[in-house]
């Protein structure tokens, strides 16, 4: 059957998350529907993370199976047709097809994210929803000189959600930057995996740090802790984006994992 690689984009409001569940309507379930509805296919969607309720994303990637051999160009179309006619927050941005071995969540080197804190005194008005509004002047050198110390490969226990079902939470955080851009202050994480609610768990600890509550040493001693009590607070959902996902120039046949993180999960377990 011919595989379709796609990108989509949601806002992660109005679901449960990404994944298929029973308590509530999910970006996979949506997708999915939308196929049905096209081709009269019942399908399963493969998503390269699973965003947790109130998650966005700018840049998932999916594949899936379908019987036809569709034009990405005419699939892109008419799967946008059908979300926007069911009033779906999803849409798709780009089909390809792939070959038959590469999949969207192991066949990933290296997945981003981005989470948006907007600092100022004044509630969101347009923003609600979609970043974390914090009343407060946060001092983002200090959060970003905080945020290097949990740069590389580390026991992350601490930044770990209580039920995550990742086998170990030994991971490579290969980026975590702090920048700012007027009011918006933006924090950057890149890695192959990421632990369920670790992004969430790095944002409301360093936000701890941005307003001196806690120094760069407070936060490695919390890392170091690999202690869930150590960490501070888990930032809301609202402002965090799932942005990217970087494959192999040239897909092989990874359909195994090859690397430390073994179970290939990824913050959005639920998803942070």
């Amino acid at each position: 059957m011919p595989r379709f690689r796609m990108t989509v984009e949601y806002d992660g409001g109005p679901y449960v998350g990404w994944q298929r569940q029973e308590n509530g309507p999910s970006v996979q379930g949506a997708i999915e529907a939308a196929v049905l509805s096209l081709t009269g296919e019942t399908v399963s969607v493969r998503g390269a993370g699973r965003t947790d309720s109130g998650v966005h994303a700018m840049g998932q990637v999916i594949h899936a199976d379908l019987s036809k051999d569709w034009s990405p160009y005419q699939l892109q179309n008419a799967l946008n047709a059908h979300l926007r006619i069911a009033g779906e927050r999803v849409s798709v941005l780009d089909v390809e097809a792939a070959p038959e071995f590469f999949d969207a969540r192991f066949s990933a080197l290296r997945r981003h994210y981005l989470y948006r804190i907007v600092s100022r005194r004044a509630p969101l008005a347009l923003e609600a929803g979609k970043a974390w509004w914090v009343p407060k002047v946060l001092d983002h050198e200090v959060m970003h000189a905080a945020a290097q110390r949990l740069v590389g490969r580390h026991d992350f226990s601490t930044f770990r959600a209580a039920h995550c079902q990742a086998n170990s939470p030994v991971r490579t955080l290969d980026r975590l930057d702090v920048t700012r851009r007027g009011e918006l202050i933006e924090i950057r994480a890149t890695a192959q995996s990421f632990l369920h609610n670790q992004i969430r768990s790095f944002a409301g600890t360093l936000k701890l740090a941005g307003e001196g509550k806690w120094t760069p040493d407070d936060v490695e001693a919390a890392l170091k802790a690999r202690d869930r009590k150590a960490c501070g607070p888990v930032a809301p959902p609202d402002g965090l984006y799932f942005m990217q996902v970087d494959y192999p120039d040239v897909i092989v046949d990874r359909r195994r994992p090859v690397t430390d993180n073994d179970d290939g999960a990824d913050e959005s377990d639920d998803l942070s």
